[in-house]
Protein backbone atom coordinates (compact mmCIF):
# COMPACT_ATOMS: atom_id res chain seq x y z
CA UNK A 1 0.00 0.00 0.00
CA UNK A 2 2.64 2.59 0.39
CA UNK A 3 4.75 1.54 -2.33
CA UNK A 4 1.11 2.28 -4.34
CA UNK A 5 0.70 5.76 -2.02
CA UNK A 6 4.78 7.03 -3.34
CA UNK A 7 3.82 5.72 -6.96
CA UNK A 8 0.67 7.71 -7.46
CA UNK A 9 2.28 10.48 -5.43
CA UNK A 10 5.06 10.37 -7.98
CA UNK A 11 2.91 10.49 -11.07
CA UNK A 12 1.12 13.14 -9.20
CA UNK A 13 4.36 15.22 -8.85
CA UNK A 14 4.89 14.66 -12.54
CA UNK A 15 1.65 15.57 -13.83
CA UNK A 16 2.27 18.86 -11.97
CA UNK A 17 6.08 19.62 -13.50
CA UNK A 18 4.97 18.88 -17.02
CA UNK A 19 1.51 21.26 -16.32
CA UNK A 20 1.83 24.46 -17.86
CA UNK A 21 -0.37 27.54 -18.09
CA UNK A 22 -0.96 28.65 -21.65
CA UNK A 23 -1.62 32.56 -22.13
CA UNK A 24 -1.58 34.93 -24.57
CA UNK A 25 1.83 36.76 -25.50
CA UNK A 26 1.75 40.94 -25.08
CA UNK A 27 3.72 41.21 -28.13
CA UNK A 28 2.28 38.54 -30.80
CA UNK A 29 4.12 36.85 -33.25
CA UNK A 30 4.03 37.98 -36.73
CA UNK A 31 5.50 35.98 -40.03
CA UNK A 32 4.37 37.64 -43.58
CA UNK A 33 5.49 36.40 -46.37
CA UNK A 34 4.86 37.83 -49.78
CA UNK A 35 6.28 37.06 -53.60
CA UNK A 36 7.29 40.26 -54.66
CA UNK A 37 7.79 39.50 -58.74
CA UNK A 38 10.13 36.17 -58.86
CA UNK A 39 11.27 37.26 -55.37
CA UNK A 40 9.83 35.29 -52.02
CA UNK A 41 9.88 37.92 -49.26
CA UNK A 42 9.41 36.91 -45.57
CA UNK A 43 8.69 39.00 -42.07
CA UNK A 44 9.32 37.94 -38.92
CA UNK A 45 8.44 39.81 -35.99
CA UNK A 46 6.82 41.08 -32.28
CA UNK A 47 4.28 43.21 -32.39
CA UNK A 48 3.77 45.27 -29.20
CA UNK A 49 0.63 47.46 -29.06
CA UNK A 50 0.57 51.22 -27.48
CA UNK A 51 -1.34 50.39 -24.46
CA UNK A 52 -2.06 53.98 -23.44
CA UNK A 53 1.73 54.72 -23.81
CA UNK A 54 3.85 57.89 -25.72
CA UNK A 55 5.80 55.29 -28.09
CA UNK A 56 8.31 57.37 -30.27
CA UNK A 57 10.50 59.63 -28.12
CA UNK A 58 9.44 57.97 -24.96
CA UNK A 59 9.36 54.08 -24.99
CA UNK A 60 11.30 53.72 -28.18
CA UNK A 61 13.63 56.48 -27.33
CA UNK A 62 14.90 58.97 -30.19
CA UNK A 63 18.28 58.54 -31.56
CA UNK A 64 18.86 55.30 -30.31
CA UNK A 65 19.35 51.81 -31.73
CA UNK A 66 15.77 50.09 -31.57
CA UNK A 67 15.20 46.13 -32.65
CA UNK A 68 11.88 47.28 -34.52
CA UNK A 69 9.80 45.90 -32.77
CA UNK A 70 9.85 43.17 -29.23
CA UNK A 71 11.33 39.90 -28.08
CA UNK A 72 13.48 38.34 -30.69
CA UNK A 73 14.68 40.71 -33.49
CA UNK A 74 12.98 41.58 -36.60
CA UNK A 75 14.10 39.53 -39.23
CA UNK A 76 13.55 40.11 -42.96
CA UNK A 77 14.45 36.92 -45.74
CA UNK A 78 14.74 37.85 -49.38
CA UNK A 79 15.17 34.44 -51.69
CA UNK A 80 16.94 36.28 -54.32
CA UNK A 81 19.15 39.76 -54.19
CA UNK A 82 17.49 43.00 -53.63
CA UNK A 83 18.94 46.62 -53.55
CA UNK A 84 17.95 49.09 -51.23
CA UNK A 85 19.16 52.64 -52.16
CA UNK A 86 22.25 51.75 -54.57
CA UNK A 87 23.07 49.03 -51.56
CA UNK A 88 22.91 45.17 -52.88
CA UNK A 89 21.17 42.88 -50.15
CA UNK A 90 22.61 39.57 -51.37
CA UNK A 91 20.09 36.77 -50.90
CA UNK A 92 19.46 35.96 -47.46
CA UNK A 93 18.21 37.05 -43.72
CA UNK A 94 18.92 40.47 -42.12
CA UNK A 95 17.98 42.00 -39.01
CA UNK A 96 16.22 45.37 -39.30
CA UNK A 97 17.52 47.55 -36.91
CA UNK A 98 15.95 51.42 -36.61
CA UNK A 99 17.09 54.60 -34.83
CA UNK A 100 14.00 56.65 -34.99
CA UNK A 101 14.10 60.37 -34.65
CA UNK A 102 10.97 63.17 -35.01
CA UNK A 103 11.37 63.67 -38.65
CA UNK A 104 13.08 60.72 -39.95
CA UNK A 105 14.26 56.96 -39.20
CA UNK A 106 18.03 55.46 -40.16
CA UNK A 107 16.52 51.48 -41.02
CA UNK A 108 19.54 49.04 -41.09
CA UNK A 109 19.61 45.68 -42.24
CA UNK A 110 22.05 43.64 -40.31
CA UNK A 111 23.68 40.50 -40.79
CA UNK A 112 25.86 39.22 -37.57
CA UNK A 113 23.67 35.67 -37.85
CA UNK A 114 22.37 36.37 -34.34
CA UNK A 115 18.99 35.86 -33.11
CA UNK A 116 18.31 38.22 -30.02
CA UNK A 117 19.76 41.22 -28.89
CA UNK A 118 20.38 44.76 -29.77
CA UNK A 119 23.58 45.97 -30.20
CA UNK A 120 24.62 48.57 -27.69
CA UNK A 121 26.73 50.24 -31.62
CA UNK A 122 26.44 48.95 -34.57
CA UNK A 123 29.60 46.85 -35.70
CA UNK A 124 29.66 48.46 -39.55
CA UNK A 125 31.27 44.86 -40.88
CA UNK A 126 27.87 43.55 -40.03
CA UNK A 127 26.03 46.45 -41.86
CA UNK A 128 24.82 45.46 -45.00
CA UNK A 129 22.68 48.61 -45.67
CA UNK A 130 21.64 51.36 -43.96
CA UNK A 131 19.46 54.28 -45.29
CA UNK A 132 17.70 57.07 -44.07
CA UNK A 133 14.05 57.66 -44.49
CA UNK A 134 11.06 60.74 -43.70
CA UNK A 135 9.02 59.60 -40.97
CA UNK A 136 5.48 60.98 -41.70
CA UNK A 137 2.96 61.54 -39.21
CA UNK A 138 -0.34 60.40 -39.09
CA UNK A 139 -3.24 62.36 -38.30
CA UNK A 140 -6.62 60.76 -38.89
CA UNK A 141 -5.83 58.28 -36.24
CA UNK A 142 -3.58 56.11 -34.26
CA UNK A 143 -2.36 52.73 -35.03
CA UNK A 144 -2.45 50.60 -31.64
CA UNK A 145 -0.45 47.60 -32.70
CA UNK A 146 3.26 47.68 -34.45
CA UNK A 147 2.86 47.03 -38.03
CA UNK A 148 5.63 46.29 -40.69
CA UNK A 149 3.95 45.04 -43.95
CA UNK A 150 5.30 45.26 -47.52
CA UNK A 151 3.16 47.49 -49.95
CA UNK A 152 3.53 49.42 -53.35
CA UNK A 153 3.86 46.04 -55.09
CA UNK A 154 5.37 45.62 -58.52
CA UNK A 155 7.19 42.95 -60.56
CA UNK A 156 10.27 44.84 -59.95
CA UNK A 157 10.04 45.79 -55.94
CA UNK A 158 8.21 46.68 -53.02
CA UNK A 159 7.68 49.19 -50.20
CA UNK A 160 8.37 48.02 -46.50
CA UNK A 161 6.49 49.92 -44.08
CA UNK A 162 6.97 50.45 -40.68
CA UNK A 163 3.46 51.86 -38.92
CA UNK A 164 2.38 52.28 -35.42
CA UNK A 165 1.12 55.07 -32.86
CA UNK A 166 1.11 57.99 -35.19
CA UNK A 167 4.29 57.50 -37.64
CA UNK A 168 4.65 55.82 -40.75
CA UNK A 169 8.16 55.13 -42.18
CA UNK A 170 8.40 53.68 -45.94
CA UNK A 171 11.77 52.05 -47.60
CA UNK A 172 11.65 51.14 -51.00
CA UNK A 173 13.57 48.12 -52.58
CA UNK A 174 13.96 46.62 -55.85
CA UNK A 175 14.43 42.84 -57.11
CA UNK A 176 16.11 41.04 -60.53
CA UNK A 177 12.81 40.47 -61.56
CA UNK A 178 13.13 41.51 -64.86
CA UNK A 179 16.64 40.31 -65.53
CA UNK A 180 15.33 36.93 -64.38
CA UNK A 181 12.12 36.97 -66.69
CA UNK A 182 13.99 38.30 -69.98
CA UNK A 183 16.92 35.09 -69.30
CA UNK A 184 14.00 32.71 -68.88
CA UNK A 185 12.24 34.03 -71.99
CA UNK A 186 15.50 34.24 -74.17
CA UNK A 187 16.05 29.90 -73.00
CA UNK A 188 12.50 29.06 -73.94
CA UNK A 189 12.57 30.67 -76.97
CA UNK A 190 14.82 28.08 -77.79
CA UNK A 191 11.29 26.48 -78.36
CA UNK A 192 8.45 28.05 -76.95
CA UNK A 193 4.55 26.83 -76.52
CA UNK A 194 2.07 28.96 -77.58
CA UNK A 195 1.49 29.84 -73.86
CA UNK A 196 5.29 30.97 -73.47
CA UNK A 197 4.63 33.11 -76.33
CA UNK A 198 1.48 34.51 -74.57
CA UNK A 199 3.46 35.60 -71.52
CA UNK A 200 6.06 36.86 -72.98
CA UNK A 201 4.04 39.16 -75.16
CA UNK A 202 1.88 40.10 -71.99
CA UNK A 203 5.15 40.88 -69.78
CA UNK A 204 6.87 43.26 -72.44
CA UNK A 205 3.20 44.92 -72.65
CA UNK A 206 3.25 45.31 -68.83
CA UNK A 207 6.83 46.23 -68.25
CA UNK A 208 6.97 48.74 -71.29
CA UNK A 209 9.81 47.03 -72.93
CA UNK A 210 9.81 46.15 -77.24
CA UNK A 211 6.44 46.37 -78.28
CA UNK A 212 6.61 45.09 -81.97
CA UNK A 213 8.51 41.98 -80.15
CA UNK A 214 5.34 41.55 -78.27
CA UNK A 215 3.39 42.13 -80.94
CA UNK A 216 5.28 39.34 -83.21
CA UNK A 217 4.90 36.98 -79.94
CA UNK A 218 1.32 37.31 -79.06
CA UNK A 219 0.95 37.06 -82.56
CA UNK A 220 2.25 33.66 -82.81
CA UNK A 221 0.60 32.43 -80.16
CA UNK A 222 -2.89 33.34 -81.21
CA UNK A 223 -1.65 31.40 -84.60
CA UNK A 224 -0.88 28.54 -82.50
CA UNK A 225 -4.35 28.23 -81.11
CA UNK A 226 -6.24 29.32 -83.94
CA UNK A 227 -8.52 25.93 -84.01
CA UNK A 228 -9.51 26.93 -80.60
CA UNK A 229 -8.96 30.45 -80.07
CA UNK A 230 -8.63 32.04 -76.69
CA UNK A 231 -10.37 34.78 -75.93
CA UNK A 232 -7.88 36.47 -73.60
CA UNK A 233 -5.11 35.65 -75.83
CA UNK A 234 -7.08 37.66 -78.19
CA UNK A 235 -7.78 40.50 -75.25
CA UNK A 236 -4.21 41.00 -75.06
CA UNK A 237 -3.24 40.57 -78.73
CA UNK A 238 -5.62 44.11 -79.19
CA UNK A 239 -3.98 45.81 -76.39
CA UNK A 240 -0.77 45.30 -78.09
CA UNK A 241 -1.13 45.82 -81.61
CA UNK A 242 -3.24 49.41 -80.27
CA UNK A 243 0.14 49.76 -78.14
CA UNK A 244 2.37 48.97 -81.59
CA UNK A 245 -0.11 51.80 -83.22
CA UNK A 246 -1.95 49.30 -85.41
CA UNK A 247 -5.52 50.04 -84.66
CA UNK A 248 -6.92 47.98 -86.93
CA UNK A 249 -5.21 45.05 -85.87
CA UNK A 250 -6.59 45.82 -82.56
CA UNK A 251 -9.81 46.57 -83.43
CA UNK A 252 -9.77 43.23 -85.27
CA UNK A 253 -8.82 41.17 -82.31
CA UNK A 254 -10.81 42.99 -79.61
CA UNK A 255 -14.19 42.00 -81.33
CA UNK A 256 -12.56 37.96 -81.93
CA UNK A 257 -12.01 38.14 -78.09
CA UNK A 258 -15.52 39.98 -77.20
CA UNK A 259 -17.12 36.85 -79.63
CA UNK A 260 -15.56 34.46 -77.99
CA UNK A 261 -16.08 35.67 -74.17
CA UNK A 262 -19.92 36.06 -75.17
CA UNK A 263 -19.61 32.66 -76.13
CA UNK A 264 -17.92 31.59 -72.90
CA UNK A 265 -19.58 33.70 -70.49
CA UNK A 266 -16.96 35.89 -69.43
CA UNK A 267 -18.72 39.19 -68.67
CA UNK A 268 -15.61 40.99 -67.38
CA UNK A 269 -13.67 40.43 -71.03
CA UNK A 270 -17.44 40.91 -72.81
CA UNK A 271 -16.78 44.62 -70.79
CA UNK A 272 -13.35 45.48 -71.33
CA UNK A 273 -13.75 44.27 -74.88
CA UNK A 274 -16.86 46.43 -75.09
CA UNK A 275 -14.93 49.72 -73.49
CA UNK A 276 -11.85 49.33 -75.70
CA UNK A 277 -14.26 49.02 -79.09
CA UNK A 278 -15.51 52.07 -78.07
CA UNK A 279 -12.30 53.82 -77.38
CA UNK A 280 -11.22 52.96 -80.57
CA UNK A 281 -13.89 54.22 -82.37
CA UNK A 282 -15.40 50.31 -83.47
CA UNK A 283 -18.92 50.99 -81.45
Amino acid sequence: MKKLLLLFMAFATMSMVNAQVKTPAPSPFSKLEQKVGLTDVTLEYSRPGVKGRTIFGDLVPYGKIWRTGANARTKITFSTDAVVEGQTLKAGSYSIFTIPSAESWDVIFYNDGKEFGTPQELDEAHVAAKVTAKAYPIDAFSVETFTIDLNNLSNGGARLEFIWEKTWVGVDFEVPTDDAVVASIKNVMKGPSANDYFRSAVYYLTEGKDIKKAQKWIDKAVDMTKDKPRFWFLRQQSLIHAKAGDKAGAIEAAKASLSGAEEAGNADYVKMNKASLKEWGAM
